[in-house]
């Protein structure tokens, strides 16, 4: 690791303006900083992060943030009331505007295991909940992978409490009014599908909203419609590093057309190119895939070239790069991240995309200055034009 980065502790100037700003964010499980890059183009400011991996922390400290390593569960234990990670930031004493993060995904994620709150990282849903009773801010995020929406505290019983209505529920139990939902990233100007469960409290009940879809897959207006990779690729001349291919996949990937997969390959090879995975079931569409410029891309995963979740380039032979990623993610081309390459590649893989997270602080920002205004014109024959206005009659009927 690098020993010139700057230390964990802000400086005099930074904590100045962190006192100074009207939206001080506390982020934990900050990763590569996707979701907090976003609140900061939504006018927001993170004060301070916390990540467990250590590279996650150079990377935000490479980039000029104020950020602590170590095990939150651990930091609660050693400092109950956070205010060791308050002086950190200059912020003990000072009202946070909002506690932002997702606890780790993997155990509810349908691509692992699907094991919740029976493998330990499914628990630390709880600390984040301990770090929002303790500090109280006048809002929280809390984002996570769609399948906790539907995941039980006991995988394999029907009949076990939700994990979501408990996370709710201790909610509930501080005081704070929520909303709740899953947000497709692409709707919100990513170039990539990308679905996050993400829930928002208000500390003061304040009529808090999920950000509502700006970008559509059509639209009269070009500028709102979906993002593609083509478009998040431009003007890349240097893509970078990249993951290398195993010869075996190489092979057949020179067989498959931009936008294609194992289904493109001569009939003849499909079977062999497969092997067991042919007879399987499901539609099995990430195997020997070459990514298309003129779509949005699937969901990044922590590696490129991963057989079952394959992220070809679109024209060459190769993975999509480090750089590549992050621009598919939403991160300016000056932002660096900090290891191996498996590491930058998980550090980005893992990230909210940073246009979701602009989207969640303005909608944050709108509530907090009740300002929040809905563009209903330019949404109209959508499903979205049709819930507002449903909305609004509902409204106009009561009264």
């Amino acid at each position: 690791m690098r020993d010139d980065l700057p230390l964990f502790q802000a400086s005099l100037l930074q904590c100045e303006a962190n006192r100074a700003h009207p939206y001080p964010v506390v982020s934990l499980f900050s990763g590569a900083m996707g979701l907090d890059m976003g609140l900061e183009q939504a006018g927001l400011r993170t004060v301070v992060a916390q990540d467990i991996d250590p590279w996650c922390v150079q990377t935000i400290r490479r980039n000029g943030h104020t950020a602590v390593q170590g095990d939150l569960r651990q930091l609660l234990a050693e400092d109950p009331q956070l205010h060791g990670l308050l002086d950190t930031c200059g912020m003990r004493g000072r009202e946070i505007f909002a506690v932002v993060g997702g606890p780790p995904c993997q155990p509810f994620s349908t691509a692992g295991k699907r094991m919740g709150v029976q493998d330990h990282r499914g628990q630390l849903y709880e600390d984040f909940v301990q770090v929002v009773r303790q500090l109280k801010p006048r809002f929280f995020v809390m984002e996570n992978v769609k399948g906790l929406a539907s995941m039980r505290q006991q995988p394999d019983d029907k009949a076990s409490p939700a994990v979501l209505d408990h996370i709710l529920q201790l909610f509930a139990e501080l005081g704070y009014r929520t909303v709740h939902g899953v947000l497709d990233a692409v709707h919100y100007g990513t170039p990539q599908f990308r679905e996050r469960l993400v829930i928002i409290g208000s500390r003061d009940g304040e009529d808090i909203f999920l950000p509502i879809p700006s970008h559509f897959p059509q639209h009269q207006n070009p500028d709102l419609r979906w993002h593609t990779l083509g478009e998040a690729l431009q003007g890349l001349d240097d893509p970078g590093p990249c993951a290398k291919f195993s010869t075996t996949i190489g092979q057949y990937l020179t067989l498959v057309p931009e936008g294609g997969n194992w289904k493109t390959l001569p009939e003849e090879i499909r079977p062999k190119a497969m092997g067991g995975a042919y007879a399987s079931g499901g539609g099995k569409v990430g195997f020997y895939r070459r990514l298309s410029r003129s779509e949005p891309a699937p969901t990044l995963v922590t590696s490129p070239v991963q057989k079952a979740t394959l992220l070809g380039h679109p024209t060459a032979l190769r993975p999509l790069s480090v750089r590549e990623y992050a621009r598919i993610q939403g991160f300016p081309d000056d932002w660096h991240f900090e290891g191996a390459l498996s590491d930058c590649y998980r550090q980005i893989g893992n990230a909210v995309p940073v246009p979701l997270g602009r989207a969640i602080g303005q909608a944050l920002v709108a509530t907090a200055t009740q300002t929040a205004t809905v563009r209903v014109k330019r949404m109209r024959g959508t499903s979205v034009h049709k819930r507002v206005t449903g909305a609004w009659q509902s409204q106009e009927n009561e009264e």
